[in-house]
């Protein structure tokens, strides 16, 4: 990775200037003259430098001047009438013109002659070229200091804000992306997301080929709002929007249009528009859009103005208001969709809301082979039980996967990216890092094996089980051990496999109860776990038995959350509930353990042995599983399409080249009619 550059330049002429402020300053300070000066005509001048009240005279040749330095008997001398303060510190001093620079030197011979004569100290002489430009400085440099510093203030005031500073603040930030500047990602780069590409994909066509669409009457959206969890690809689309596209292409961030000034916010989104409106046709793509488009009224905010409110009310006007914005589209991308505003999900905004969710087992695949186009990998990889083991895995988290599986492989100076690079990333990913320093006593790495194959147990032999990968008791960040599961992707979940992963999440605490005697403290994870899914049967789901088909969640988020939707009288069997469907999935995994012992005991010895088990290890131990995974079943139903679809275009191409052969007999049969129409042995067209 290259280094970062930073703009040095700017920071080191703002050092050089405070450098200069404080050098001025003390200058100020340690050179300035405190000394009082009163000017006199040269008789005066003469009489005081010849009775003694002057004991050093400076002559300023260019200037033809002469200053005197009084003694203690000058600076009491009435007739020189001293005015302000007389510090103890301060040099009195007179000044007059000299006649004659080149006779000045005889006077002051004179002068000496006399002093000597009444046994006065001589007068000190010294001659200088300066002249009154230094004093003039010392009198006004600090104010000119001072304008400069202002002027400096602000030429940084207007470089900022969008490019006017303080008089621009209102401008917008956009980054604008066209045919001089174009990013380098297309929609080959996205893997996976095929439904989300083909409805951006037709946007970008309609820029592209409008006629197509308004022949028919038909009119593209106004806007496109790409929600999904975090990770899943949402601003890379908008980035393969802004290559593909051949139309300007204006980006943003939703904390853009917030500032510290009144007003602003809704100022750039007009000058956002604005520039829209002038290159359209043209994109604008709005990131993070949640942080203006909140639903009003949320936070009345005591009575005052809200800045986000007035924002994304000039947001509403620009996207659909009294004025047409033809030619402009917007894309947005958010993961908090339930936040937003009505008014700009409406048609006319935001027509369309496309959802980027997490990626199936086929998409994995598609984002792994476009990870892995830049790493040296073994040949023998197999990426599809890759694609397996990272069920739940963003995109984001996928190209981590990889970048960390190079990383280890470089740390460990392989010339190649195996399989065990892969395994360790993800272990590193979702468990941490590895403590090798963490010290266990025997009798601790005893009980989290125990806690570990009751956890193994139960998920191998109940039906909605997710498969099981691997089973350690390293430690690996805060956990003492880990059991690690492909998880199925339902899209439906029945009440089973809710009740099948509670049993196996309380397997840990029911192993050590029935095997040990005792319970430890390493399974409170596992029983917050269990707990919510307990609470979401009876609260959300409806599966509860005294409370059956009842739902007291809010989905859309309306609800404050300061009083509950339910009466004490049901709260109190909502708890009982809860507890009955804990303790009956507790008692359902000891009873399972207890038929199950010897398997499980044998799962704990080899987990002390070799502190790390795999699928075939326990697969040895219980046997295969009689319920096949979900993901069996999907990849099988992806191979049947496939085929099915190779054997449509094998079908496809056999018709092509009969088409193709019974229209070279039909011209070969004209031909020969054309010369002998009275022939009879002319054979009919070609028939499958």
């Amino acid at each position: 990775m290259a280094p970062i550059k930073k703009n040095k330049r700017q920071l080191k002429n703002l050092y050089w200037f405070y450098a200069i402020i404080i050098l001025a300053l003390c200058a100020l300070y340690y050179f300035q003259d405190s000394s009082q000066v009163k000017t006199v005509d040269w008789t005066t001048f003469e009489q005081g430098a010849s009775s003694g009240d002057v004991d050093k005279i400076v002559v300023f040749s260019e200037s033809g001047t002469a200053e005197g330095f009084l003694t203690k008997q000058g600076e009491r001398n009435p007739k020189y009438e001293f005015q302000g303060l007389n510090g103890v510190t301060d040099t009195k001093k007179i000044k007059a013109t000299i006649p004659s620079t080149d006779k000045i030197q005889d006077k002051i011979d004179q002068w000496n002659n006399q002093l000597a004569a009444e046994k006065k100290p001589e007068i000190q002489v010294s001659y200088e070229k300066g002249s009154d430009f230094m004093k003039i400085f010392w009198a006004f440099g600090p104010i000119l200091l001072l304008f400069g510093f202002m002027f400096f203030l602000s030429r940084r005031m207007s470089s900022g804000g969008g490019g006017g500073g303080i008089f621009n603040v209102g401008k917008s930030k956009a980054l604008v992306f066209d045919k001089n500047n174009k990013t380098n990602v297309t929609f080959k780069d996205v893997a996976g997301l095929a439904e989300a590409k083909v409805e951006i994909e037709e946007i970008v066509e309609f820029l592209k080929n409008p006629q197509k669409y308004t022949e028919l009457g038909a009119k593209i959206p106004r806007g496109a709002l790409l929600v999904g969890p975090p990770g899943t690809g949402k601003t890379l689309l908008a980035k393969a929007v802004a290559g593909e596209a051949n139309v300007p292409f204006l980006s943003m961030s939703g904390s853009d249009f917030v500032e510290m000034f009144v007003g602003v916010g809704a100022a750039r989104v007009r000058d956002l528009f604005k520039q829209a409106k002038e290159k359209a046709p043209c994109i604008i793509f709005i990131d993070e859009i949640d942080a203006v488009g909140r639903a009003r009224g949320k936070n009345p905010n005591m009575g005052s103005n809200d800045e986000r409110e007035n924002t994304l009310n000039a947001m509403l006007t620009e996207m659909d208001g009294f004025q047409s914005n033809s030619g402009v589209i917007c894309l947005a991308a958010t993961n908090r969709a339930d936040m937003l505003d009505k008014a700009l999900l409406r048609p006319g905004r935001f027509d369309r809301q496309i959802y980027v969710d997490l990626p199936e087992l086929t998409d994995r695949i598609e984002i792994f082979n476009v990870h892995l186009r830049n790493i040296k990998v073994n040949s023998k990889l197999d990426v599809e039980q890759l694609a397996r083991q990272t069920q739940g895995f963003s995109g984001a988290d996928i190209a981590n996967v990889c970048n960390e599986a190079a990383l280890i492989a470089a740390r460990n100076n392989k010339p190649e990216v195996d399989w065990d690079d892969f395994m360790g990333a993800i272990d590193r990913i979702v468990g941490g890092l590895e403590k090798k320093s963490r010290i266990i006593t025997d009798d601790e790495k005893k009980s989290i094996a125990t806690h570990e194959a009751g956890h193994a147990t139960i998920s191998w032999l109940t039906q909605y089980g997710n498969p099981l990968l691997k089973v350690t008791i390293v430690p690996r960040g805060r956990a003492l051990g880990a059991a690690w599961y492909a998880p199925e992707g339902r899209q439906i979940v029945p009440t089973q496999a809710l009740l099948d992963e509670m049993c196996g999440l309380l397997g840990g605490r029911a192993a050590e109860e029935v095997f040990m005697g005792e319970v430890g403290t390493g399974a409170s994870n596992d029983l917050e776990r269990c707990t919510k899914i307990a609470r979401a049967l009876v609260l959300v789901y409806g599966m509860s038995e005294k409370l059956p088909n009842l739902n007291y969640s809010d989905s859309t988020g309306q609800d404050m959350g300061f009083t509950k939707p339910y009466s004490e009288e049901t709260a109190k069997i909502i708890d009982e509930e809860v507890k009955r469907i804990i303790n009956e999935q507790y008692e359902r995994a000891k009873d399972i353990l207890r038929k199950y012992a010897s398997q499980h005991n044998q799962i704990r010895d080899l987990l002390v042995e070799r502190e790390v088990i795999f699928h075939d290890d326990v697969e040895q131990i219980l046997g295969k599983r009689q319920w096949k995974s979900r993901t069996d079943e999907i990849m099988e139903i992806s191979k049947k399409d496939e085929e099915k679809k190779a054997l449509e275009a094998k079908e496809n191409d056999e018709n092509q080249l009969d088409s193709l052969f019974n229209k070279k007999i039909t011209k070969k049969n004209e031909k020969k009619s054309d010369s002998d129409d009275s022939d009879p042995g002319i054979p009919p067209p070609f028939t499958k």
